[in-house]
């Protein structure tokens, strides 16, 4: 739980009057341009910087100076550079942070984390000689080895080719099905669309959350595409006079965008009104409104956001 969290340094702003929730299993993403905020929200969260005001619960432990030890037994961050030492193998590098961790016996845990991400073959080799997509899997076996209830994941497929970003989000996945509560901060707003249960996006302030669906029905007005085959003698006749159409629009030749207050009950009476004015119809559909657009909209609509 975040609640009020601002952080300034000297006059700058980081972010201001942050609040939100995240539920334990939950994966979260957190959106945003660049230098809006959402990396120091992670230091934050994560004990490596002090907020300026508000407050805040990590992993169950209230976010105080004093609490900053057991929060970091509780969670783990992966930076968008894993920052490895490359001419050490992948299991020199987790035995060192094993034992950076204080975490005894930690051979089975290694071994564990390993597995997770499918590495246990490539123990080891050298990290210097491994790819991006392997160096972010050993940085995710390295974020496991702590067993943390929560893991802030901070730009996880950042220059991965799609192979390797995919197994990034198997990997991800496999965290949700463990139980795992996940903080992905991403510019892939696909990859936000597709991993979480909610996303929230902040531009210094925090400008929505919620789930994907519940945002574009709060941003975007309910509508339909119509497509005819030729256009309509008189569409106004048509649409005006169906009780289901609060207002239309022609978008095209032969299209039109209907607003509509429930496209399920409205289109089988467009489809009457069209049909009985004689109009061949192609298609009646209801336009996808993706995150990406939800997110455009958004910081479009920003008026604190910087001119294009």
């Amino acid at each position: 739980m975040v609640d009020h969290l601002t952080k300034r340094f000297g006059g700058r702003t980081a972010f201001e009057d942050v609040s939100f929730t995240v539920t334990s299993g939950e994966v979260f993403g957190f959106l945003g341009p660049n230098g809006a905020g959402k990396t120091t929200t992670v230091r934050t969260l994560g004990t490596l910087v002090a907020p300026t005001s508000g407050s805040a619960v990590v992993a169950g432990i209230p976010l105080t100076a004093d609490n900053g030890t057991e929060i970091r037994q509780r969670i783990s961050i992966m930076p968008e550079n894993p920052g490895l030492y490359v001419r050490l193998t992948v299991v020199e590098n987790l035995e060192l942070f094993a034992g950076l961790y204080g975490l005894r016996n930690h051979g089975p845990r290694i071994d564990q984390a390993l597995e997770a991400v499918n590495l246990t073959a490539r123990a080891r080799d050298a990290c210097g000689s491994l790819s991006k997509g392997l160096r972010q899997r050993v940085g995710l076996a390295r974020a496991l080895l702590n067993d943390p209830a929560v893991m802030f994941l901070d730009e996880p497929t950042s220059g991965l080719d799609p192979v390797a970003a995919r197994e990034v989000h198997d990997l991800i996945n496999g965290l949700r099905q463990r139980g795992v509560t996940v903080f992905l901060t991403t510019h892939r707003l696909e990859e936000a669309e597709r991993l979480c249960h909610r996303v929230a996006i902040l531009n210094t302030t925090l400008r929505s959350v919620g789930r994907t669906d519940e945002l574009r029905q709060s941003l975007f007005r309910r509508s339909l595409v119509v497509e005819t085959v030729a256009p309509l003698d008189a569409p106004d006749g048509v649409f005006s006079r169906t009780a289901a159409v609060e207002s239309w629009r022609s978008d095209g030749t032969a299209t039109y965008m209907l607003t509509v207050a429930d496209p399920r009950t409205a289109a089988p009476a467009v489809t009457r009104a069209l049909v009985a004015a004689g109009a061949d119809v192609l298609s009646i559909s209801e336009p996808h409104h993706s995150l990406e657009d939800v997110y455009l909209k958004l910081i479009d609509e920003d008026p604190e956001a910087p001119p294009a």
